[in-house]
């Protein structure tokens, strides 16, 4: 497809003019085929709740999706996955272990939810080499404070394994979302690391702040500053100016393939803030590559 050849070239020129091999994309999602036919299902009807069309971009199969990636020199990427309900995540978890067992470039991810035994098929996810964890409260209608969950963060937390969660109110609220739940739990474990996916949308600054402040919170660039993005969640003017000097604190995300616009728009909406080029290496490959590079290592 020409259109999308051209978008791949346009990632490829910028990776190049950076001097970059690779983009490690922390935010990206490989699930059973039944459960993502179900995600897309609640995309093409989003429409009502957020008063604009959601169409997926790369509604193809999985052999292809993960060709996409690689043809788009995406060097390492993760299979962020979640459950709705209690019981699924420990079968998630073991789909997520083979696709990683089998696609060598995605990092082993595992996800969880409160209930009894949540602490235990974590800790089995942990001695399996679970690299990234993912925890969507919106989706997952729970509060992190739930007691189920105890047990579950100090876990993750003595692993040093991040938590890529979805806590913000966009693109829209649930009954546990927003940035104070996430306060105290950074309080409560401060040595827990949290990847705020999409910078915590529509509370941007509140959670650049936090991630300032706490050197084990993190904001990944999921669909942040993109046209489609910016017509639910506008960016506030001073935002570039506020994360100008966190890009040791900011790992690039897209949602691949949960996305409404070509793979490349997400760089072209970092590369417009002109933060500069030690800026874009480090929030494109460096800073992400560490963060998952020193769970391999431990």
């Amino acid at each position: 497809m020409q259109n999308r050849d051209d978008d791949i070239r346009r990632v490829h020129r910028v990776l190049d003019d950076l001097r970059l091999e690779s983009l490690v994309d922390v935010h990206t999602h490989f699930m059973p085929h039944s459960v993502l036919a179900k995600v897309w299902n609640y995309f093409d009807s989003v429409d009502d709740r957020l008063g604009t069309a959601w169409p997926i971009e790369y509604r193809v199969d999985e052999d292809e999706r993960t060709d996409l990636l690689r043809r788009y020199r995406v060097g390492t990427f993760t299979s962020l996955l979640y459950p709705h309900k209690p019981g699924m995540a420990e079968w998630l978890n073991g789909w997520a272990a083979e696709f990683a067992d089998r696609t060598p470039d995605c990092v082993r991810t595992a996800t969880f939810h409160p209930e009894p035994d949540a602490a235990r098929y974590v800790r089995a996810a942990v001695e399996d080499g679970v690299g990234v964890m993912k925890c969507h409260v919106q989706v997952g209608d729970y509060d992190v404070h739930d007691p189920l969950l105890d047990d579950v963060w100090g876990a993750i937390q003595d692993a040093d394994v991040p938590v890529v969660i979805h806590c913000g109110h966009g693109p829209h609220a649930g009954r546990f979302t927003g940035i104070e739940p996430i306060r105290e739990l950074v309080a409560r474990h401060p040595q827990l690391v949290l990847v705020i996916a999409h910078a915590g949308l529509p509370d941007y600054v509140q959670f650049a702040q936090l991630a300032a402040e706490n050197p084990n919170v993190y904001l990944d660039t999921t669909m942040v500053g993109t046209g489609f993005m910016n017509r639910i969640a506008p960016l506030p003017a001073e935002y570039p100016r506020l994360v100008a000097g966190l890009s040791h604190k900011i790992v690039f995300g897209s949602d691949f393939p949960n996305i409404p616009y070509s793979y490349s728009h997400q760089i072209q909406a970092l590369e417009s803030w002109s933060l500069g080029a030690q800026w874009m290496r480090d929030v494109l490959h460096d800073t992400p590559r560490r963060l998952l590079q020193a769970v391999r290592n431990s």
